[in-house]
Order: C-alpha cells, then structure tokens, then sequence
C-alpha cells in the first residue's frame, strides 16, 4: 500500500468537512492515548495537535456533550505500551476525565471507589446524564453528568460488560458483553435487563440512523450480528473481510457501516442494504475507534498499534493522511463548541 502522506495545504483546501455553520468554533477531533495517559485535541484539516490534556490512567472510550463543550473520558485503566516493572497497567481504573474542550483543560475528576473497569460511556442529548459501564460489578451505571454522583445502577449478570450505546429515545441502553458474547439490552424505565447471546467476542456497536437495527461486531470470530431494536431479536449475521473486527460506525447518510479490523489491521465497509462486504481497506496498525465527519466524506481511524489516526477518503475508500497522536490511541470523537 502506497504510504499516505502527512496532511497537506492540497487536503486543506479540498476538504470541508471541518466547516461549521456561523457561530460555531471550528471542528476538532479529540482521541484518547492509553498508554499516555492523555487526550488529544487535533484539527481534523491541518492535523496540528491544538493540545494535548492528562486524563486518568489507561484511558479507552469518550462521549461529548452536544455543544461540544465538554468530553468524558473512561478510564479503564489497562493499557498495552509500558516499561519493565510496570504494576500498574493491568490495574483496572474507577475515574471519569472531565475535560472542558473550549478551554482545553482538566475541569474536574470523577472517582467511581469500588466500581473499576470503566470502560463504555455515552452522554444524554441535553448533557446531563452519563452512562458508563464498569467490570466490577459487571453493570451499567447513569452519572449525573455535573457532579459524577450514581444516580442508578443496573447490573448485567454478564461478564465484561464494555460498551453501551442508547437508543435515539433514551429509553433503552444496549452493552456488549464480550466474554460473555452477548448483549444486554436495558429498560430505563423498568429496570428489565434481556441478554441476547449473539457469539464469541461482541463489543463495537452501532445503531441504523432510523433506529431500528443494532449492529454489532464480534471480535473473536469476525462475524456483524444484526439485532431488531424493535422486537429484540436477532435479525440477520453476516462475516466481514478482516480479522478482529472490534469496532462498528455506520456512515453519516446510513448507506454504510465500517468496521475496524484490529487483528488484520484493515477496515471492511458493508453495504447496509445489501449487507454484504463491499469494500477492504488497509490502513496500518491496530486500527480501532472510528468517527466520521459530519458530511459523511471523511473517516478518522485510529492506530492503536501504529501512534497515528489514518484519514480515509469515504467515497474512494482510500487512505489519504495519517495524523501523529500519542502513544496507543483508541477511542475517538468529534466535537464543535456550539
């Protein structure tokens, strides 16, 4: 594969996707580095680090606010880059990062005590609810999102509970359960917890733009199960391209989802209506979180094993920047302060 070239003024002027409606402050893509210890702050046209913030220890998974003020960060606190005599990156982590992105600083930490493993995190529409999943115990927890207080707990009774992502409504939580390879669907209201075995490794997660279908990609034997969000049933598998597909995103207009194959260190893209693998592409080590600008015309994948965020052309399907980050990156997101 032909090596992409670092970020140009010939991308910069070719690219829109970091163009923001009036009033807005111009778009950035925040990426967390786990054996850092720290967050990124990049402009997603120059690829220049604007700044670069410490978070807790191994930090894996972020959501920000929809003003694109505020991000928080999960520290799951196991990380993969260390020096000899390290005793601490098999330690799982128990705080939440709360970083202020307009100000580029620290705003506050969260210590979760006993609850360790924190891992998944979303954010309510209206910012303030957080909902984060932890290890131990295997649960899911809502957070008032202003003071880090549990506000409800909800426990799984699956192992390695990791990601979670609400539906549109809020109504319902989905996590992936990936040593249980399966995934608990969760009724806020009711407090109901339905787990769906769907098989060996299930973590990244994604929901069709019209709501009603839940993707999911196992890992551990590379297959996308797709589950009715409205029935609660498993609707239709199918086997992608690489190996180790550990995250899902569908594209902006929904045609299609993309996942990151970690093990094979390519990306496979499935066409939604079809659902079937359309596309492979290679893009370096350890691909892993993936955000898609808003106009659908550009990726952001990030190298856990590579230090680097790959920008893929969408339509062409076609590496064509790689960004410097810090030391592991994983999870990723865009955000414009509104």
């Amino acid at each position: 594969m032909r090596r992409p070239a670092r970020l140009t003024a010939a991308l910069i002027l070719a690219s829109s996707c970091a163009t923001t409606p009036t009033g807005d402050a111009p778009a950035t893509i925040v990426v967390l580095n786990k054996s850092a210890q720290s967050a990124s702050v990049i402009d997603p046209v120059s690829g220049q680090t604007l700044a670069t913030l410490p978070v807790g220890r191994g930090p894996h998974e972020l959501a920000v606010s929809a003003n694109g003020r505020t991000a928080y960060v999960a520290n799951f606190g196991r990380f993969g880059v260390y020096p000899a005599g390290d005793t601490m990156h098999t330690v799982a982590g128990n705080t939440i990062t709360v970083l202020d992105l307009a100000a580029r600083r620290v705003k506050a930490t969260y210590d979760l005590g006993t609850r360790a493993g924190v891992h998944g995190v979303a954010i309510s529409r209206d910012g303030t609810r957080l909902w984060v999943t932890v290890e131990t115990p295997n649960a899911l927890l809502e957070l008032d999102a202003a003071s880090g207080r549990v506000l409800a707990t909800w426990l799984t009774g699956q192992q390695r509970s990791h990601l979670v992502l609400p539906s549109p409504d809020e109504k319902t939580f989905n996590v992936t359960n990936t040593v249980s390879g399966s995934v608990s669907i969760i009724d806020r209201v009711s407090g109901s917890v339905k787990n769906i075995a769907i098989g060996n490794g299930a973590e990244g997660l994604t929901v069709s733009p019209d709501g009603s279908e839940l993707w999911v990609a196992r890992r551990g034997d590379n297959v996308v199960t797709i589950i009715s969000t409205a029935r609660g049933v498993i609707v239709d598998s199918l086997r992608v391209t690489g190996d180790g597909p550990q995250r899902i995103q569908f594209t902006p207009d929904g045609r299609e989802a993309w996942t990151s194959n970690v093990r094979s260190n390519t990306l496979s893209v499935i066409d939604a209506r079809t659902r079937r693998v359309v596309s492979t592409v290679s893009v370096g080590r350890g691909p892993a979180g993936i955000v898609f600008s808003p106009d659908g015309r550009r990726g952001y994948f990030a190298l856990s094993g590579g230090n680097a965020i790959a920008v893929v052309d969408v339509g062409a399907r076609t590496v064509i920047a790689s960004i410097a980050t810090g030391i592991e990156p994983d999870g990723i997101a865009w955000a414009v302060a509104r």
